[in-house]
């Protein structure tokens, strides 16, 4: 498992990846198994995935961001692309790429996603990762439909 935190807006990224390590520990996930890169920014995330996902030791990558809304439309950009960036590297490598990038209007709204009162969006992001991984697991070993043709 990965995550990638991307340094923008460290205080909330931080309070993101302390949730997401905590969730993969909480669901009996090895430190060891855990590698955390830093993007720089948001818009890095999606290259930075890719580089992770393309590893075989990478099994899930769990993004994890935050960008707010200022007082130019730049915000808008950033989120679609790194939205679109990411779901083209899920379907690229068929691995689970977690969205948790806040998108929010205030440092507030970011703080209460970041392990306040709205709960911690890095934690579940890791844990939709470990879903999606252990989904797309179970359909790979279910047996094909209509059982064999051999």
């Amino acid at each position: 498992m990965a995550i990638v935190a991307a340094r923008y807006h460290a205080e909330i990224v931080d309070a993101l990846a302390d949730g997401a390590r905590e969730c993969f520990v909480a669901h009996n996930g090895a430190g060891s198994n855990l590698l955390q890169v830093v993007a720089p920014g948001a818009f890095e995330l999606p290259v930075m995935s890719q580089a992770l996902a393309a590893r075989d030791d990478v099994d899930a990558v769990v993004c994890l961001g935050c960008v707010l809304t200022g007082e130019t439309s730049h915000d808008r950009y950033i989120c679609d692309a790194v939205a679109h960036g990411l779901t083209r590297v899920g379907l690229d490598f068929g691995k689970p790429v977690a969205f948790g990038v806040l998108t929010c209007q205030t440092l507030a709204q970011a703080r209460a996603r970041a392990g306040g009162d709205r709960g911690n969006k890095g934690e579940e992001a890791m844990l939709a990762a470990l879903q999606s991984l252990q989904a797309i697991r179970s359909i790979a070993a279910a047996p094909t439909a209509g059982g064999s043709t051999s």
